[in-house]
Parts: C-alpha cells; structure tokens; sequence
C-alpha cells in the first residue's frame, strides 16, 4: 500500500495546481501581438502536457478501455467538446465563473473514477452513458481553460490564427501525453496484479477529484 500513498501524495498537489498558466507564459501571452502560429502551438502542447486535470480525466477515460478503436472515440469526443467551448470562450466573449466551472473539471474526474469502479450501476441501477458523459465534459474542460485566458489582456492583433494555432497545440499536446500513459498502461494491464489494484487507483483518482472541487468551491465562496 505505500506505493499507492506515494501515488495519492503527487496526484492530489497535481489537481490542486491544474490549469494554471504560469507568470511568464501569461506575459508572452499579453505581450504578443501578430500572427505567430509556431508559439502559440507551443504553448497549446505545453498547457495540456502540464494540465494535470486534463490529464487525469482522459487517464481515467482510457483506464478500461483496450482497443485504439473505442481510445480514438472517446478521445475524439473530448477534444471536441474541449476545442469548441476554447474557442467559443475566447473567441466568441462567452464568460463562465472560474471557480465554478474548475469544479465541475474536479466533478468530471470524480466521476469517471467512480464510473470505472462500477459505482453508478451498484448504487442507482443504472449505466450513464460514457460516450456523452466524456463529450459533456469536455465542453467544461475547454472552458475553464478560456476562462484563464480571458483574464489576460490579448492583442486583437492575430488573436484569431492564434488561437486556432493554440488550439492545435493543445490537442497535440493531449496525443503526446496519451501516447504516454497508453505505453505505460500496457506494460501495467499485463502484470496479474492490475485488476487487483485498479479499484485502489481509482479511489486515489475520485481524491484527487475531491481535492479539486473541494479547492474551487472554497475560492468561490470566499472571493
């Protein structure tokens, strides 16, 4: 069980700090102005690399799922709902409260640990259905990522391309860190022990969850 406190103590911090944009890449962003594809692809990848929220949600998304078949559509799904709600927020003006929506990311990863340890269907009878449940929730993760972005001041000036070009990042940065945790799960499914231990990882990814909420909705009722 040490392994699994070990593992609990680097996801917690992780979902707490998710979604952060760090102070210099804020002033690259508000200092930019033109069309500069090539950078803002970069810190599109660079954001969902170190998204920890992101990252744990689609862990958990993939977590059961065996075939590059049913791993591209429920990917397909989120980046689709994360693509469109990016854009729509920074593009089109759409405003969300932070605290608010950054819960609901915590809630998703909630409820896809839950989901996975067959929760849903012990205690209501009932399977949700995952395909939109992941694509429901991707909308939010897109806009608690615009929702930082909309706190910076960003030059009209190119915002358009670049955005776009963010955009692409991001999504390249989300087939990165898949590509990822799909070598290391396959290494992991084939040791006798993964059906044993996947309900304790499970349970350590609903905390991190908890963790997230538990922090968004403090700064919520606080601020």
């Amino acid at each position: 069980m040490s392994w699994l406190l070990l593992l609990a103590a680097l996801l917690i911090p992780w979902a707490a700090f998710a979604h952060g944009v760090s102070e210099g890449d804020q002033a690259f962003l508000e200092d930019s102005t033109g069309t500069q594809l090539i950078a803002f692809t970069y810190l599109g990848a660079k954001h969902m690399v170190t998204g920890y929220d992101h990252l744990l949600f689609l862990f958990g998304v993939i977590f059961f799922l065996y075939r590059m078949r049913d791993v591209s559509i429920y990917v397909t799904l989120f980046a689709i709902g994360h693509s469109t709600t990016l854009l729509l927020g920074v593009l089109g003006g759409f405003h969300v409260n932070a605290y608010v929506v950054d819960a609901i990311i915590g809630l998703s990863v909630v409820y896809k640990a839950l989901d996975n340890m067959g929760a849903f269907k012990r205690w209501f009878g009932v399977q949700p259905n995952t395909k939109a449940a992941v694509l429901i929730f991707g909308f939010f993760h897109g806009f608690g990522l615009a929702t930082k972005l909309q706190d910076f001041t960003l030059s009209a000036d190119g915002l358009v391309p670049n955005m776009l070009a963010f955009n692409v990042g991001v999504e390249l940065g989300q087939l990165l860190a898949l590509a990822g945790i799909l070598i290391l799960m396959g290494f992991w499914r084939r040791l006798p022990s993964f059906h044993r231990q996947a309900y304790s990882i499970n349970t350590v990814l609903m905390c991190a969850g908890f963790v997230l909420m538990g922090m968004q909705l403090t700064g919520y009722f606080v601020s």
